[in-house]
């Protein structure tokens, strides 16, 4: 241990710095997952395609983006977390660089499925939210709701970012660029990670403060470890088609209502901002009602923001819409993680938060393609939105499930914690 560093315990000043780290980097690294639905109108034009195989390059970045996670998920566990955001940080800016460089759809797709998503933009994701989860006890809520910001912050960040350097000097130009700064900033910012977590404390189960809680047992909820796992995964894929909609076609949207693609990055970068300020309110209150309660919360909440987007298609209630989405449904995905902590083991917990944070990718892959699909076939976005509420609602089924387990006989109203 190098004396020239804080004790490594959780809950230390040292543990709040490297938060601080994790969210940086996070920022840094989402820049792979929005800079593709800027560039969307730019790249049906440069390469002459369709609005639906324009949307390939975005799905197959959240495609490898959900793989990369639990491969990276595994490296963390067993060589802690510098090692895959090494690996990220090149793999990231080395695709942004070749990405600049394409000459066709399929160049571009390739570098941003595999460069991008599968090596880069995952390493500063589920190894990040999994690593913070294990330095953290009486505020794991509110800390991994910190981490997991940097992946909208960098949403608030980017796409104005990336507009204006396209609109100066062409998104080649602005993708070569991303991918110098991306390695020579987030290079030192991984060394930073080189202690492993402290040990974590055998837990033992106590009286619930946080409602459906339970113990690491062997039948979580009840149910088999596999089979609560698989249910998440589906919530997951469920929720983030539905929140995909706005997100991946905004720009896209704006565009085709004569409101320019600059205005469309600007709802873009308030949604996310706006969900910045969500997933830090739905931390603190994960912290007092736990995870299921929460995420059914923000999916509730999230179904109503994507009713709202259908009668309204003016500028200034766009931009309103967009931000209270944003608000709405922050807090969603923090609260799969926070679910699998309470109900796992921290062993797993790379893995496993991998598993389920990959669901939620492969939900957003899913539905950028969807909507982009839909609004082919029908020449309108209408269809896409109720596709997304439909997807929303097998979400809050789900969850409404887990918490009636929850409260069912063999379910338990127990919690793990520190001895």
């Amino acid at each position: 241990m190098n004396p020239a560093l804080p004790a490594a315990t959780t809950e230390s000043p040292y543990a709040w710095f490297r938060l601080v780290v994790s969210l940086a980097l996070m920022t840094l690294g989402g820049a792979g997952m929005y800079s593709v639905t800027v560039v969307l109108p730019r790249i049906q034009a440069d390469f002459d395609v369709a609005r639906g195989d324009a949307s390939l390059p975005y799905t197959l970045t959240m495609v490898g983006f959900g793989l990369g996670g639990i491969l990276m998920g595994r490296l963390s566990d067993r060589f802690g977390v510098m090692v895959p955001v090494l690996g990220g940080a090149v793999g990231l800016g080395l695709g942004f660089i070749v990405a600049g460089a394409a000459q066709n759809l399929w160049q571009f797709s390739l570098a941003q499925g595999i460069l991008i998503g599968l090596l880069g933009t995952s390493a500063t994701f589920a190894p990040l939210v999994a690593d913070t989860s294990r330095w953290f006890t009486r505020r794991r809520g509110i800390a991994l709701a910190i981490c997991m910001s940097g992946n909208y912050l960098a949403g608030a960040i980017w796409p104005p970012v990336i507009q204006h350097f396209i609109d100066n000097g062409g998104w080649r130009q602005a993708y070569i660029g991303i991918g110098v700064f991306c390695l020579l900033v987030m290079l030192p910012l991984a060394l930073v990670l080189r202690r492993r977590p402290p040990d974590m404390p055998a837990p033992q189960p106590v009286t619930a403060a946080q409602p459906g809680a339970s113990p690491h047992g062997e039948r979580p909820l009840g149910l088999s470890p596999g089979t609560l796992q698989a249910l998440l995964c589906v919530a997951g894929v469920s929720c983030c088609v539905a929140m995909s909609m706005p997100q991946v076609h905004i720009v896209a949207y704006c565009t085709d209502l004569g409101f320019g693609a600059a205005r469309g990055a600007e709802m873009l970068s308030v949604m996310l901002g706006m969900g910045i300020a969500s997933r830090l309110i739905s931390g603190w209150i994960s912290d007092r009602i736990g995870g299921l309660r929460t995420l059914l919360l923000g999916s509730v909440l999230q179904g109503v923001a994507l009713l709202m987007f259908l009668p309204f298609d003016g500028l200034v209630p766009l931009y309103l819409i967009s931000g209270l989405f944003g608000l709405f449904q922050g807090g969603i995905v923090p609260s799969y993680a926070l679910i699998v902590r309470e109900h796992f083991s921290p062993a797993q917990a790379g893995a496993r938060v991998g598993t389920v944070l990959m669901a939620t990718l492969f939900g957003m892959a899913l539905g950028g393609w969807m909507s982009g699909a839909i609004f082919d076939l029908t020449g309108s976005y209408q269809a896409a939105f109720i596709n997304g509420i439909g997807f929303n609602l097998l979400n809050i089924g789900i969850v409404l499930f887990l918490l009636k387990r929850a409260r069912g006989p063999g379910a338990g109203h127990t919690r793990a914690v520190p001895a």
